[in-house]
């Protein structure tokens, strides 16, 4: 089976791993500082702040930004759902907007029309890689003096108009073993705000700002030393990692027939978190099964929106995002991780071929 993503965790990381082992200092330490400052280079940012999961990064994020009970985040509902979930953890409520056909992302269109007198964010997500369109979404923000908060926790290394993904708002990333950077679990928020960065920081460590000296509510949501050294490494790959799934991501534009193959708009880096086509005609699930009877191991991300999702209909969502909806029967994503390699790209070209029953 050619799976849809492999973690490339080598030699170095293994070593970084061993060094923090060897030297006693296991929790959050000189490693993490590290990690921070480095990924904060990487986006072009003042400040970086380590915690436990991508999950914690959106929460710590919308905590010090101070949005709580009574207040609305509008976000998309055609994302992972961590990305509402965030929100409710705060006492607010996510508001749900429908989504561009072309690269899945949120309509700043259907953003305005969801904008009242209780919203107080803006949370795009740059899903499978793809920038948002943040020059309308940040342009909205100013308008209505709201703020934004990046879901980039698909999108390390990507840019648009040349800024980095997560410079732009306040930025949330995630580690997962997924993801285009790994540490196995653990998350980033990137700022340029000193206010929003003291505050993240209090959050993540139980409200201290020194040990037993507690200024406000916090959490355990820490990330290790452990998983920062793995980071430091992985960080150092990012750009070749970023390099290959836009090379195979390019191969298999060129070369897939009968499926929609994704979009890039001009002032975008993508980086192909996932590789997503659309299926039309209803055959998305039988060109899945298909893929999978010959080896692929393609999946589908994501097959409910989140406003329709059980516990979401439990709290009276009900208003249909067609989009979304249309998006969620149609999308099906491919491998396009860093390890695959050419004879690999050929088979999933060829079982895709064999399905809708055209040539290569």
């Amino acid at each position: 089976m050619i799976s849809i993503s492999k973690p490339l965790i080598g030699e170095e990381e293994m070593e970084a791993v061993r060094a923090v082992l060897e030297s006693g200092q296991l929790a959050q330490g000189p490693k993490v500082q590290e990690f921070e400052a480095a990924f904060a280079a990487m986006c072009g940012v003042k400040e970086a702040i380590a915690v436990s999961s991508g999950t914690a990064a959106l929460s710590v994020a919308l905590l010090a930004h101070g949005i709580g009970p009574g207040d609305e985040v509008i976000t998309t509902s055609f994302s992972f759902i961590a990305t509402a979930n965030s929100i409710l953890a705060t006492g607010a409520r996510p508001v749900f907007a429908d989504i561009l056909p072309d690269d899945f992302n949120i309509d700043p269109a259907d953003v305005v029309r969801r904008i009242t007198n209780k919203t107080k964010a803006i949370m795009p997500v740059h899903l499978y890689g793809h920038p948002a369109r943040m020059d309308e979404l940040m342009q909205l923000a100013e308008t209505y003096g709201l703020v934004v908060i990046e879901d980039a926790c698909q999108a390390h290394g990507a840019t648009i108009n040349g800024h980095a993904i997560g410079s732009l708002g306040t930025g949330c990333f995630s580690f997962y073993a997924t993801k285009n950077v790994t540490t196995g679990e653990g998350g980033m928020i990137t700022t340029n705000d000193d206010n929003v960065a003291n505050a993240a920081r209090l959050i993540r460590n139980h409200g201290a700002s020194a040990p037993y000296h507690h200024e406000d509510i916090g959490y355990n949501w820490r990330l290790t030393d452990i998983l920062a050294a793995i980071g430091l490494v992985q960080l150092k790959k990012l750009e070749g990692f970023n390099n290959a799934r836009r090379k195979n991501a390019a191969y298999l534009s060129a070369n897939l027939r009968g499926v929609e193959t994704p979009t890039e708009r001009d002032s975008c880096y993508h980086v192909y978190h996932q590789y997503t086509v659309r299926v039309r005609n209803g055959q998305r699930d039988a060109l899945l099964s298909h893929l999978r009877e010959q080896g692929i191991g393609a999946n589908v991300y994501y097959p409910t929106s989140i406003h329709q999702q059980p516990i979401y209909r439990k709290m009276g969502y009900r208003e249909p995002l067609p989009k979304a909806e249309k998006a969620s029967r149609e999308v099906l994503s491919l491998p396009v991780h860093p390890a695959l390699s050419e004879e690999e790209l050929t088979k999933i070209v060829e079982a895709a071929a064999s399905f809708t029953g055209q040539k290569v």
